[in-house]
This record gives C-alpha cells, sequence and structure tokens, in this order.
C-alpha cells in the first residue's frame, strides 16, 4: 500500500471495532488500524484480516499518515475518560477539516463537548450510535450519526454503505442532529432495548409460573409470536434461547443462568434525561428498576424466607389456581380466568406485551421529542424509526408502523394518539388487563407491564388526583394552584389555617 490511501482509520480492534473494519473493507474501503495494545494488530493481520485491504499500524502517527485528506478517524473504545485520552493523543496530528469520529456508547453531554471543544481547533466532530451487537457490525448495523453537519458529507458514502437496509433497501443510517444528538438517539435505542427485555421477561415469568409452559412450550409460543405483531430480532432469539440445551446436563441452558442481572449504564442516562425534561418515562424507569433488583440475588434469597405471599399456582392445577384468583380479585375475574384457558391465557399475555411494547416506544419518542425541543437538534422520529428497522437490537416489523405513524403526522405528540396504535391498544387492552391481574394476583412482579397499563390509564384521563397533590403544596409551602373556574395561568394561595400570611412562593416547574 502507498502512503496515504486508506479512507477511514479505526482504533480500538475490541469486538465492534474489528467487525466494523470487516464491514468496511468488504464494501471496498481501504481501512487503517491501529489497537493499543499492538499485538492486536498483528494478530488481526494475521487471521481474519489477511489478504484484504486493511493497513495495521503500530503508532497513532501511522495511522493519521495512512489516511486520504480529509482525514476520517473512528473511535471505538470504552466510553468516558478512554475516548478523550485517543482525541488527545490524535487531534493535535490532524489538520483544519479532518474528521473524528467516536462510535461508542458515549453519554451525549461528552460529545457535545467534545465537539465545542474541537471545533475550535478547525475539526469537524461525529458522536454515532452503532447497534446491532457483533452480527450487526458485521453485516450490516444500525448507524445515528449526529455532531458536526459539515462532517456528514463525507463519512455519509462509508456509514450508508455499511449499515443494514430496511425492506425497501433504505439504509439503516441518516444524519440524526447537531451536537450530541446521535448518541442521545442511542441512548433512547438502549432504553426501549432495556424495557423490551424487561417486558419480555415478564411474558417469560408468567408463562412459565402460571401456565406450566416449560422451555420446549416457550420455544413454540416465541416461534409462533415471531410471525405476527410481535415479529423482533428480540422475540427470535428469545425463541431461540428456549430451543437451546446445555451439552454438558441436556438441560435448557435458560433455566442453568443465574438471575441477576448486569446493565452498562445507558438506561440510567435515560431515566436521568427523562427527569430533567419532566416526561414521565415510567416503564424504562422501571426496567432500569428491575435488573437493579435482580443484582440483589444474596437479599432477594433471604427475603424470600422472610417474607410471604401469594405463591404462583400453574394453571393445569385449575382448583388451586381458580381459588387462588378468586381470593384476590372476586368471583367474576376467577370465573373469567377459568373460561380462558391455558391458550387463552398465553394469547393474553402476547397482548400484554405488544401494548407495553407501545407503551415503550411511546414513552421513548415522546422523550426524543421533548429533547428536541429543548436543544433545537429538530430530531426526526419518522427517520429514527426507519433507522431501526434494520439492524439493531430492537429492530422489528413494529417499527415499520411507527414509521407510518410519524409520516401521518411529523408533529405527533404521543404514538399513542395516533388512530393506528389508537385501535391497536384498544383491541388488545382486555387481555393485557386480565394478564396483568393474574400476575399481580398469583404473587409475579410485573413492574414493566403494570407501569406501562398505569401510564395508559393516566394519559387518557382527564382528570387526575393531582388536584389534591397541589392543595397539599399549596397547605405546607404556599405553593399556589390553579382553578378549573378560572383561566390557565392563574394562580391562587390559600391560608389553609389562618396563621399563614398571604405570600406565596414563586411558580416554578423542574
Amino acid at each position: 500500500m502507498t502512503a496515504a490511501s486508506a479512507d477511514i482509520g479505526l482504533i480500538g480492534l475490541a469486538v465492534m471495532g474489528e467487525n466494523l473494519v470487516l464491514n468496511m473493507e468488504s464494501h471496498g474501503f481501504t481501512v487503517a488500524v491501529f489497537n493499543r495494545t499492538v499485538a492486536r494488530v498483528e494478530q488481526f493481520l494475521a487471521g481474519r484480516a489477511r489478504g484484504k485491504h486493511i493497513i495495521g499500524c503500530h503508532t497513532v502517527k501511522e495511522l493519521v499518515a495512512a489516511l486520504k485528506r480529509p482525514r476520517k478517524v473512528m473511535i471505538m473504545v470504552k466510553a468516558g475518560p478512554a475516548v478523550d485520552q485517543v482525541i488527545a493523543e490524535v487531534a493535535p496530528l490532524l489538520e483544519p477539516g479532518d474528521i473524528l469520529i467516536d462510535g461508542g456508547n458515549t453519554h451525549y453531554p461528552d460529545t457535545t463537548r467534545r465537539m465545542g471543544e474541537l471545533r475550535q481547533k478547525g475539526l469537524l466532530y461525529i458522536g454515532t450510535g452503532v447497534s446491532g451487537g457483533e452480527e450487526g457490525a458485521l453485516l450490516g448495523p444500525s448507524i445515528m450519526p449526529g455532531g458536526d453537519p459539515a462532517a456528514w458529507q463525507h463519512v455519509k458514502p462509508i456509514f450508508q454503505a455499511i449499515a443494514a437496509k430496511a425492506p425497501d433497501g433504505s439504509p439503516c443510517c441518516d444524519w440524526v442532529g447537531a451536537e450530541g444528538a446521535g448518541h442521545y438517539v442511542k441512548m433512547v435505542h438502549n432504553g426501549i432495548e432495556y424495557g423490551d427485555m424487561q417486558l419480555i421477561g415478564e411474558a417469560y415469568h408468567l408463562l412459565s409460573r402460571l401456565a406450566g409452559l416449560d422451555a420446549a412450550a416457550l420455544h413454540e409460543v416465541f416461534g409462533r409470536w415471531n410471525k405476527g405483531k410481535l415479529d423482533s430480532y428480540l422475540i427470535e432469539i428469545t425463541r431461540d434461547i428456549f430451543g437451546y440445551r446445555d451439552p454438558e446436563t441436556g438441560q435448557p441452558l435458560v433455566d442453568l443462568i443465574l438471575d441477576a442481572a448486569g446493565q452498562k449504564g445507558t438506561g440510567k442516562w435515560m431515566v436521568g434525561s427523562a427527569t430533567e425534561l419532566g416526561v414521565p418515562l415510567t416503564l424504562i424507569t422501571e426496567a432500569v428498576f428491575a435488573r437493579c433488583l435482580s443484582a440483589q440475588k444474596d437479599e432477594r434469597v433471604a427475603a424470600a424466607k422472610a417474607l410471604h405471599g401469594p405463591q404462583p399456582h400453574q394453571m393445569p392445577e385449575r382448583e388451586a389456581f381458580v381459588h387462588n384468583m378468586g381470593l384476590a380479585l372476586g368471583d367474576t375475574a376467577a370465573a373469567q380466568i377459568t373460561l380462558i384457558g391455558r391458550e387463552g391465557f398465553v394469547n393474553d399475555v402476547e397482548m400484554a406485551l405488544y401494548a407495553s411494547k407501545i407503551i415503550s416506544y411511546a414513552q421513548g419518542f415522546a422523550l426524543m421529542n421533548a429533547m428536541s425541543r429543548e436543544t433545537g437538534w429538530s430530531i426526526n422520529n419518522g427517520a429514527v424509526a426507519l433507522m431501526w428497522r434494520g439492524g439493531c437490537i430492537i429492530r422489528s416489523v413494529f417499527l415499520g408502523k411507527i414509521k407510518e405513524a410519524f409520516d401521518r403526522n411529523p408533529k405527533l405528540s404521543n404514538l399513542l394518539v395516533d388512530p393506528y396504535f389508537a385501535a391497536e391498544i384498544e383491541q388488545a387492552q382486555a387481555g393485557w388487563r386480565r394478564a396483568v391481574m393474574s400476575g399481580i394476583a398469583g404473587g409475579i412482579p410485573l413492574p414493566a407491564m403494570s407501569a406501562a397499563l398505569a401510564y395508559y390509564d393516566g394519559y387518557r384521563s382527564d382528570r387526575l388526583p393531582a388536584n389534591l397533590l397541589q392543595a397539599q403544596r399549596d397547605y405546607f409551602g404556599a405553593h399556589t394552584y390553579e382553578r378549573v373556574d378560572r383561566p390557565r395561568g392563574q394562580f391562587f394561595h390559600t391560608n389553609w389555617t389562618g396563621r399563614g400570611g398571604t405570600t406565596a412562593s414563586t411558580t416554578y416547574n423542574v
């Protein structure tokens, strides 16, 4: 290879970095690579990169020298200080107009800060979300770039070539917005992923503990669901997981895995952003906390011996199950559940999963709307839905319907008021309510499904008990209130005890 022959450089040859390099090379791009542990570069060149248009570099200076202008350097290292360290090492070697790209799971404020700092040096900066895991990185991920708009024309041919393609052939990659918008959208993607996974877990819990379905039966159920409205990557891999047996014991492997989940922080970031913006992100917040609770395994084992409640009765034990449901819900509900039978209950759980999934996306897109208004990023929700239709972890047929909803109304405030999704919820909610009631009566924790249902009932309520809350706030803190018989924007204070004065607190919302 001659000097300055590479189309793009990449720093960080971990799983995602290595597979992105191979993806780029397979689409006709020459890639220069560097890894802090230089031996990793040599291993890569001698292995998967052997004979390909990939230039191995032993220093950052060597990598920069191998790049065509404007130089494009993609950073694939752990989010946080490591990214700043790489930037500090690379930036002095670049010239005005060159481009730095952070493809990790970076917190969006860091991307906004870095873009501002590098712009002062004449450098263009992109923070891009990349979703799809190892397979997606190799075969086509969903790519969500944001940052300095002047950089987009230079990376667009590469990014859209290597991205996954939607069923209509459109690349699952487009410009998201300025500053940290790309990483913000990726954060929302990951938060919705948390919600989807928790909802699937709750459906599994209901079906295994109440309906008595074993892994083989669950494999069949999820296979059937993956051919309908729930058709998605996560349902597909859940089907496969239930069908996988441990080579050593012959048992379903899922039954041997410890029930303590990990997390890397993007879900927590999303909850924090929702809190700052005042957006009710109830389902995803519960999904984050459900992982936190799962991690308290030793405490839960101890608590199980001391704390008592309903014990799940599987449906085949008809009398015990009906008795349990009757105690908790009353004879009418018990009779209803008796009538629907096991297959009917499976259908109810499917409806609960589907309706709750709609809520999860409704909350996620509402959060992006709020952030777009706050920052002026002008995030195109329809384009985001398109980007998520292929390659990423939450890819599903469902996202096509979201794209259509925003095509019908680009200013749609909430997916729930779109005619299609309103009708879908209407059709699903009877089964959704029965499934949640069954879980409550049987002692099955359903933090995400029940939070989704509570959000739906709250969002459709034209009257909530917040009038009492405001009265309480005014009573103890003179925080004022509005009246239903006066125009909005007029605030009042009452001297509730007769001992207070007329002075009221300043009215504001955080």
